[in-house]
């Protein structure tokens, strides 16, 4: 219960709550409140950073026994509690009424942050985000007067609370409120079987030259295969560009459909390129794959920093040349830090920004940079490659994204001015224009700013 998925951070709640009703979460957030102790939220415990696990924090609620997913008649919509996990909302909705919500490729992640931050996944390039179905979501606040209630929030243009609807699109968590329960309508139906891929390059074979033509042909790719309606959209990969002790790079995913579609990308990452990636294909039940997910990222107990940014265009060659510099480095001969680079677009782009609370409608890629280790007295050492990997990336823009950040892979670090010193405020990566609008929101649900963090929206 002191800690979650980051070993970095330790929790020192003098009180843990591990709820089952709405009713629980509003008795426990108003005895908290009227206490006043400093609350937090665990759903699936797989915060990035302090948020939940601060020592700050008196009392801690868990949603773990919060975990129902159903049919709800009256609102004409399916019902998932925010305790659920996505692999268990994966396999209630398939085998119960064969249709999913486009999320996570990791079915452990709890629903209700990674709904919260927009949610994305395999098949958000054909359906889009897990928030465009978001019909409503139950959400546990405190007025004012220190009263704690729980309120539901649609997204009917006439419902007075809709604003607590929208920023719940992608306004991210532990901002407004406790989620206890989201509605979703219009849900897809899987495809019955994926074509499940992995290619390999070794990096014995990938001098920097070589390297930089194969990213950049992946950047042309998307650049080319991301717009709405694409047929590419049927794919989805994430490009795990991890260090050199490590044997070899790979882009991994999965095809919704016909295998040509695959066929066409290593043709395009090929060109110019004499090494042929390793591949490996294998066609599995929808749900089998969804279970499976992707690999990726260290597991459960390791100290983790991560670091994220949206391309709305491909890499630029001095990028890629500074990549492959810190993936290559001979002072810091560790395995465990990557890159990776996650297709994004398709029908993603199809919404217009201000329609939900995520602002980034227009990129084709999702990037993620990510060191995992074990040893506390290794912290100084890896937080410097990791933060000077990101800088380097992005010189040309002060060190920072110049299209932006993604919530769910929070980084203190941008609101710090010490990494931050590029002119862009915090905010105005992770949520562009719209985050006047997430203010207003927050001045309306929680004036007393009950529900805070190190990148909470702020009240002023």
């Amino acid at each position: 219960m002191r800690r979650g998925y980051n070993r970095r951070f330790e929790g020192r709640p003098e009180q843990v709550h591990v709820v089952r009703s709405t009713e629980d979460v509003v008795r426990a957030v108003g005895d908290a409140v009227r206490a006043g102790r400093r609350v937090a939220v665990r759903g699936g415990g797989h915060c990035f950073e302090d948020f939940v696990d601060d020592p700050a924090v008196r009392v801690l609620i868990d949603l773990s026994q919060m975990a129902a997913v159903g049919h709800d008649r009256r609102r004409d919509a399916f019902v998932v509690e925010a305790g659920a996990t996505l692999g268990e909302v994966y396999r209630r909705l398939y085998l119960g009424w064969g249709v999913t919500v486009p999320a996570g490729t990791h079915g452990q992640v709890g629903v209700g942050g990674h709904v919260s931050g927009g949610g994305y996944g395999a098949l958000c390039r054909l359906h889009g985000l897990s928030v465009d179905h978001l019909y409503a979501v139950e959400v546990v606040v405190v007025d004012r007067a220190g009263k704690a209630r729980s309120v539901v929030a649609t997204r009917e243009p006439s419902d007075p609370n809709r604003d607590l609807w929208w920023a719940h699109t992608g306004g991210g968590g532990g901002n407004f409120g406790v989620v206890t329960r989201y509605w979703f309508r219009s849900l897809p139906a899987p495809p019955p079987t994926v074509l499940d891929f992995t290619l390999q390059w070794p990096w014995e074979r990938l001098d920097r030259d070589t390297f930089v033509r194969l990213l950049r042909n992946y950047g042309r790719w998307g650049e080319r295969n991301s717009a709405p309606g694409s047929p590419a959209a049927a794919l989805y990969g994430e490009f795990s560009l991890t260090r050199r002790p490590s044997e070899a790079i790979s882009l991994s995913g999965q095809v919704a459909g016909s295998g040509r579609v695959l066929d066409e990308l290593v043709a395009a990452l090929g060109h110019g390129v004499e090494v042929r990636p390793v591949r490996r294909t294998s066609t599995l039940p929808w749900l089998t794959a969804a279970a499976h997910g992707l690999d990726g990222g260290p597991g459960p107990f390791y100290r983790i920093k991560i670091k994220s940014g949206y391309q709305r265009r491909g890499f630029t060659d001095r990028q890629l040349v500074a990549v492959h510099r810190h993936l290559t480095r001979s002072d810091y001969g560790y395995p465990s830090g990557q890159m990776f680079v996650n297709t994004y677009g398709g029908r993603v782009n199809a919404v217009r920004p201000g329609a939900t609370a995520v602002a980034h409608r227009d990129s084709i890629f999702k990037v993620g940079y990510l060191v995992g280790w074990e040893n506390a007295a290794e912290d100084a050492r890896h937080l410097a490659w990791i933060r000077e990997f990101y800088r380097d990336v992005y010189a040309d823009s002060g060190g920072v994204p110049a299209d932006g950040a993604f919530i769910n892979y929070p980084d203190s670090d941008l609101a710090d001015p010490r990494w931050n010193d590029s002119g862009t405020p915090w905010h105005a990566l992770y949520y562009k224009d719209g985050y006047a609008r997430l203010q207003q929101v927050k001045r309306r649900w929680d004036p007393r700013d009950v529900f805070r963090h190190a990148l909470s929206v702020r009240p002023t």
